[in-house]
C-alpha cells in the first residue's frame, strides 16, 4: 500500500480526480454508527455521573440521549437528502451563510483535534501499567500508529473501527447479561443481587433533581461522536442506505448500551462507593466476584480508547478536508491520495495532535486543562447549528417537493423544542459554578470563529461582486 504524494490531484477510488474514496463496507458504516456512541467515558466517566446524581443518573442519561436522537433525526434528515463529507458544517453554510459552515467546520475541528491528546495519554496509561516504559512513548506509539492506518486508506479506518466497535459491543452485552444474572441472584460467586439500590441509599433522587440536570452536562459529552456516520457515510457506496440504518437504530443503541447498562450498575451497588479512578464497570464486575475485572476492563478501555483516537484522527480530516474544499482552509489540505484519503488534512490535523500530545507533559497541567476548556460546549453549538440548519433546509425540501428517506418527526415542533433544551443547557453551564469555565472558554473560542467566519463571508462576498 502506498500513498501517491504527487503534487496533481490523483484519481481516487472513485474514479474522479481529487475526490474521496468509497471503500467503506456496509458493515463499516454500521460499526462506526454503533461505536460513535461508546466511548471511554461511559466505562470510567460513568462514575463520576453516578456520584453527582445517584440513582437518577437514568434520567440524566435519558435526557441526553433523547436530545441525541432529536439531532440525529434532524441530521439524518439532511445528510439523506444531500450526503457530503462535511455533514452538518456544510449544511449550516447552505441554511445559515457561510459565516455558520466555516465556524462550525472550525469548533468542531477543534474538538477532535484535542481529542487526540486525551485519548493518547489515557491509553498511554495503560499500557505503561501493563509493560512500563514512559508514558509519552506510548503515547506517541499509539498515536503514529493509528495516523499511518488512517493514511492507507479510508477502507482501513472502517476496518479498525469495525474490530474496536465489536469489542465494545461484546463487552457491553456481557456486562449487561453478568448484571441480569446478578440482579436475579443466578449468578454463582455474586456478591451482589436484586435491585435495591435503587431506591435504599438515600432513595432514587438522594440529592435532588438540581444533580439530575448537573449529571446530565457530565453525560451529555460521552454521546459526542454520534454524528460521525454522517460524515464517514459519504465515503461508502450507497451513504443513504447507511446513513438511514444509523439513524433508525440510534434509539435502541443508546437505550441498550448506556440506559441498560448503567441501570446494572445503580441497581446493584450504592452510588457512593464508585470510584471515578477505578470506573463503575470494572468495580461491579469487582462486587460479582467476576476473576481479572480489572485486566478485562483494561482491554475494553483501551480498546474504546484506540476507537475514539482512530475516529478523532479520521474526523478532524475530513472536516478539513471539506473546509478546504469550500475555500475556508489552505488548498494544500485539498489533495487526496491515489486511494482517495485526503493525506495533507490527515497529516495536518495529526501534526497539531502530536504537538498537543506533547503539550500534554510539557506544559503545566492548568493550562492544558485551560485548552481543553475551549472545547467543553462545542458539542451543544454542534448541536445549535445542525437545528436550525434543519429548521432552514426542511423548507427548501418541501418546497421542491423531495422527501428523503429519513425526516424530523412534528416538524417544526420538536426541532424547536431540542433548540430550546440546547439553550436551556448553556444557561445552566453558565449558572453552574463547576461547568463556568467550560462554557465561558467555549464561549470565548466561539467568538473568535464567528468573527472570523464573518470576516471570510465579506471576502467571498466582495470576491463575487468584482466578478459580476
Amino acid at each position: 500500500m502506498s500513498i501517491d504524494n504527487k503534487d496533481a490531484d490523483p484519481v481516487s477510488a472513485t474514479g474522479q480526480p481529487g475526490a474521496l474514496g468509497t471503500s467503506l463496507k456496509p458493515r463499516h458504516i454500521t460499526m462506526i454508527s454503533i461505536a460513535g456512541v461508546i466511548g471511554a467515558g461511559l466505562f470510567v466517566g460513568s462514575a463520576t455521573a453516578i456520584n453527582l446524581a445517584g440513582p437518577a443518573v437514568l434520567l440524566s442519561y435519558l435526557f441526553a440521549g433523547i436530545l441525541v436522537v432529536l439531532v440525529m433525526r434532524m441530521l439524518g434528515e439532511m445528510a439523506t437528502a444531500n450526503p457530503d463529507t462535511g455533514s452538518f458544517s456544510t449544511y449550516a453554510t447552505r441554511a445559515l451563510g457561510h459565516w455558520a459552515g466555516f465556524s462550525v467546520g472550525w469548533l468542531y475541528w477543534w474538538f477532535w483535534v484535542l481529542v487526540i491528546p486525551v485519548e493518547a495519554t489515557a491509553g498511554a496509561l495503560i499500557m505503561s501499567s501493563w509493560i512500563g516504559g514512559d508514558q509519552w512513548i506510548w503515547a506517541l506509539a499509539i498515536t503514529l500508529i493509528l495516523t499511518v492506518t488512517n493514511l492507507l486508506s479510508v477502507g482501513n479506518y472502517g476496518e479498525f473501527e469495525f474490530w474496536f466497535a465489536l469489542i465494545k459491543v461484546v463487552a457491553i452485552i456481557g456486562f449487561i447479561a453478568l448484571g441480569v444474572l446478578a440482579i436475579l441472584g443466578l449468578l454463582p460467586g455474586s456478591d451482589v443481587s436484586g435491585v435495591s439500590h435503587l431506591w435504599s441509599d438515600g432513595g432514587f433522587m438522594p440529592f435532588g433533581f438540581g444533580a439530575v440536570i448537573a449529571a446530565m452536562l457530565t453525560t451529555m459529552f460521552s454521546f459526542m461522536g454520534t454524528e460521525i456516520v454522517t460524515i464517514a457515510a459519504a465515503e461508502s457506496p450507497d451513504p443513504k442506505k447507511g446513513i438511514t440504518r444509523a439513524v433508525n437504530s440510534v434509539i435502541w443503541r443508546i437505550m441498550i448500551f448506556y440506559l441498560g447498562s448503567i441501570f446494572i450498575v445503580v441497581a446493584l451497588v450504592p452510588a457512593a462507593e464508585l470510584d471515578a479512578e477505578t470506573g463503575s464497570y470494572q468495580f461491579v464486575l469487582g462486587q460479582m466476584n467476576i476473576p481479572h475485572a480489572d485486566r478485562i476492563m483494561d482491554v475494553v478501555i483501551l480498546t474504546a480508547v484506540a476507537s475514539c483516537l482512530n475516529s478523532a484522527l479520521y474526523t478532524a480530516s475530513r472536516m478539513l478536508f471539506s473546509l478546504s474544499e469550500r475555500g475556508d482552509a489552505p488548498a494544500a489540505v485539498r489533495k487526496v491520495s491515489s486511494r482517495g484519503v485526503p493525506y495533507v488534512a490527515v497529516l495536518a490535523s495529526t501534526a497539531l495532535g502530536f504537538v498537543a500530545v506533547a503539550g500534554n507533559y510539557a506544559l503545566p497541567e492548568k493550562l492544558f486543562g485551560y485548552l481543553l476548556a475551549t472545547t467543553g460546549a462545542v458539542a451543544l453549538f454542534v448541536y445549535l447549528a445542525i437545528a436550525a440548519s434543519q429548521l432552514v433546509l426542511r423548507r427548501t425540501l418541501d418546497r421542491e417537493g423531495r422527501r428523503p428517506p429519513v425526516r424530523m418527526w412534528l416538524y417544526p415542533w420538536l426541532t424547536y423544542l431540542a433548540i430550546g433544551f440546547i439553550v436551556v443547557v448553556l444557561v445552566m453551564m453558565v449558572i453552574m459554578p463547576e461547568q463556568r469555565t467550560a462554557i465561558g472558554f467555549s464561549a470565548v473560542l466561539a467568538a473568535v470563529t464567528v468573527v472570523a467566519g464573518v470576516l471570510r463571508q465579506r471576502r467571498v462576498t466582495a470576491a463575487e461582486s468584482a466578478r459580476v
